[in-house]
């Protein structure tokens, strides 16, 4: 099979590896389309501690069943099927609460086993177990398949927000995570969503992905005071920083409501992961602010349902389809902000 070879920082070769084969508790996939992930980006250009190489990485993967196992039941080969990332140690108290994406012991299809930029990927049996497996319906496109798995991860973040008919809600960071944010909003009953960001270019783009109402570039115009104006000055309900600057989550927490709701959803670089924090605003606004990591498979399925139903178009999202061997190029357009989502073809 073809599969993009991860080497190394800025290292990676498109080679002939031999078809994975497949054990009697696994199944093995035939990768149809993955999405190019900013984590992808971040350990191509510069690594990371659990991606060790030789490997092939990404895990925004939809494909075709190829192969089931003897020894596993509930599967038909053929069937489209959308691959969940997070493998759990199935022991723990997280796992026993099919929360995966907060085993202690975490893993993950596309860092800790091979990945989705190839033709084929093994699922392994813990993963097959755990139902990292999700069967998809015949309508459902690939290409858009693979953008079920950032859309869970907002919806895993969305849980704790719980934003309602009436609520006001910021979302910053007009990338492709910002975006799908944004457009959850507004199916949960947000009346007025506002993005935010600091360059034209990508607020144009989330104008054209996204029905969010307010656009504002903040390298222009102050965005606490903005919103501050879009909301009679009472402040934003629910407020999502979905870019890893810690300027945003400061500002966060100033143009937060009363009772607002906060989700640092991405997270700060590790030699910089701190910022400014005025309690006093958390503690006489009452404010609530949470953390978001990954998702688990009931998120992908609510995910599916959103995306197959076009409540949430995924199409809006998607900049560039890719074969495998312009993955080099995928990872470029993905790092330099002129588009959306990239999703490559093997």
């Amino acid at each position: 099979m073809k599969a993009a070879v991860y080497l190394g920082p800025e290292k990676i070769e498109i080679r002939d590896l031999p078809k994975p084969d497949c054990g009697p508790r696994e199944m093995l996939i035939k990768v149809e389309a993955c999405a190019i992930c900013g984590t992808d980006v971040r350990i191509f250009y510069n690594g990371q501690k659990n991606v060790v190489p030789p490997t092939v990485t990404g895990h925004e993967i939809a494909g075709t069943i190829e192969q089931v196992g003897k020894d596993v039941s509930g599967y038909q080969e053929g069937s489209k099927a959308i691959v969940v990332t997070p493998v759990g140690c199935g022991r723990c108290k997280f796992c026993r609460a099919a929360a995966h994406n907060l085993c202690v012991d975490f893993k993950a299809i596309g860092y800790d086993f091979s990945g989705g930029f190839a033709e084929y990927v093994l699922i392994n049996a813990q993963a097959v177990a755990q139902g990292n497996v999700i069967v998809a319906p015949d309508s459902l496109e690939f290409d858009e398949g693979s953008l079920i798995e950032p859309l869970s991860c907002c919806i895993n973040g969305a849980e704790y927000l719980k934003t309602t008919l009436g609520d006001t809600a910021v979302i910053m960071g007009a990338g492709p995570i910002g975006c799908m944010h944004a457009e959850l909003a507004k199916s949960y009953g947000a009346t007025k969503v506002i993005i935010i960001d600091t360059v034209d270019e990508r607020v144009d783009l989330a104008k054209q992905a996204t029905n969010a109402d307010v656009f504002i570039n903040a390298a222009k115009t102050d965005p606490v005071g903005a919103v501050l104006e879009q909301t009679d000055g009472a402040g934003a309900d629910v407020i999502i920083t979905a870019c890893s600057a810690a300027p945003a989550q400061q500002q966060a927490l100033k143009m937060a409501a009363k009772r607002a709701r906060i989700s640092f959803f991405a997270g700060l670089p590790k030699d910089k992961p701190t910022i400014e924090f005025d309690s006093n605003l958390l503690h006489y606004r009452e404010i609530s602010v949470f953390g978001a990591f990954a998702s688990h498979a009931t998120d992908y399925v609510r995910a599916m349902a959103l995306i197959v139903s076009r409540k949430i178009d995924a199409r809006k999202l998607i900049t560039k389809r890719i074969p495998l061997d312009s993955i080099v190029e995928g990872f470029e357009t993905s790092r330099s902000g002129h588009g959306l989502k990239v999703v490559v073809q093997p």
